[in-house]
């Protein structure tokens, strides 16, 4: 992995969190995910399942994580499954993990190779009285292949019909919404690698580049600071290409006059971050930009100042659209009579902002938590209001990420450029 080494500490304390929430003479089994095909021979890089990588840190295929509860008779505590190297993969391939480097990593002791899990856990499942399963049970999801976990939880049934199954989704969402300060550390670490590339981007813009050179110089910036990458697909959209909320092509010209909409940002050992700038092509906003882009960002400071522990987001969401009401009403896109006749579920502001304020974040740039339970100190969240005005080609985000607190939330992208004039000024300094 390009990221440096994890403290084994962090996936230990996870996992005694996890276990802690089980039912007793209980386990719990998780699965690597598949390494998917492309065509021909060809396979897409591999990414983790973050439930397993939240428990372990193993960060490889073909693995088998299997947690036992507290009370668990004979007290076996972890049991972790890697595939077994040898001189053939080592060469074809590259080395994978050693029983010995596994245990460094996680903190289990217990390590085998996965072709021998059938035999070792013969005993501990006849032993158990519930089995947890994991799922992708993000609300979002859209899964139109089986998984790894999808098929070893269907055969793990047929082959132990009378066992007690139960879900370990639950749990999960609710201790991985949470953050320790190991995971703050590296979402900090994903943030500012982010800047890094935003920075750069600010001494290269300019009229006649294209999208896709913009995202090549982000990708340099991510890479060389030992990021995986982008942690989600960039939107580089310029002009009325902002006002597609996602819109990846990047394939258009950057003209003098448009704004360049940046939603681009670095994962780091696999955290996820997430920036949203709106920044001028020539490097001055026009006054029209400008009082969009300052109307977005009074919304942005206000949302962000909401995130508080027992905050519940039926009251952040209501709080927001009001705020945000009041903007589009100062700038001439919203009447008196639009607010008049709007409705509770079609509210006058969403026509110019159609998309939710926050989201979770975490090892997944989407992360998992749940909405219709108060905010916590620990979280972390999005705030990401937006205004796109297609008539006017004109589309603004502005967007960073958000440590709730006891005290106030903390910005981890507090050192990111974020005022027009901070932005001009850069650009300009850049220039000359």
């Amino acid at each position: 992995m390009r990221y440096h080494p994890l403290s084994c500490d962090m996936f230990v304390d996870h996992r005694n969190v996890f276990k802690s929430r089980l039912e007793s003479q209980s386990l719990a089994v998780f699965v690597s995910n598949d390494v998917m095909p492309t065509n021909a021979d060809g396979s897409m890089g591999f990414k983790q399942n973050s439930d397993l990588f939240y428990l372990c840190g193993i960060d490889q295929e073909e693995t088998i994580l299997v947690v036992f509860s507290n009370t668990f008779s004979t007290n076996p505590d972890a049991l972790l499954f890697i595939r077994e190297t040898n001189a053939h993969i080592a060469v074809w391939e590259g080395e994978k993990l050693t029983q010995e480097a596994a245990r460094a990593i996680s903190g289990i002791s217990k390590v085998h190779w996965i072709k021998d899990f059938n035999a070792v856990m013969r005993t501990y499942f006849f032993q158990a009285e519930a089995i947890y399963l994991n799922e992708n049970e993000h609300t979002r999801r859209s899964i139109p292949v089986e998984s790894a976990q999808t098929r070893f939880n269907r055969n793990l049934k047929l082959d132990l019909p009378h066992h007690a199954f139960k879900r370990s989704a639950p749990i999960m969402h609710r201790i991985r919404s949470v953050k320790t300060a190991h995971e703050v550390e590296c979402i900090q670490q994903a943030c500012n690698i982010t800047e890094l590339g935003f920075r750069r981007v600010l001494k290269v813009l300019k009229p006649g580049l294209w999208e896709y050179e913009i995202e090549a110089e982000l990708i340099h910036e991510f890479i060389r600071h030992r990021s995986s990458g982008f942690a989600y697909s960039p939107i580089i959209a310029s002009g009325k290409n902002a006002c597609v909320l996602h819109y990846v092509q990047n394939n258009a010209l950057c003209k003098d006059g448009d704004l360049l909409l940046l939603d681009v940002a670095a994962e780091y050992a696999n955290y996820a971050s997430d920036l949203t700038r709106c920044v001028p092509v020539n490097g001055l906003f026009s006054k029209r930009q400008k009082e969009v882009y300052n109307a977005v960002l009074r919304v942005h400071r206000f949302a962000s100042g909401l995130l508080t522990p027992g905050q519940t987001f039926e009251t952040f969401n209501r709080l927001v659209g009001e705020c945000m009401t009041e903007e589009l009403l100062t700038l001439k896109l919203l009447s008196p009579q639009d607010v008049k006749n709007q409705t509770s579920t079609q509210p006058a502001y969403k026509k110019y902002f159609m998309h939710g304020t926050s989201h979770f974040l975490g090892l997944d740039v989407h992360d998992v938590g749940y909405f219709h339970e108060p905010i916590k100190a620990g979280m972390v969240f999005t705030v990401e209001p937006g205004i796109y005005i297609p008539e006017e080609g004109l589309g603004i985000r502005i967007e960073n990420n958000f440590l709730v607190t006891s005290t106030k939330p903390l910005d981890l992208m507090e050192h990111i450029p974020i005022e027009a004039e901070a932005i001009e000024s850069l650009m300009a300094e850049h220039k000359s």
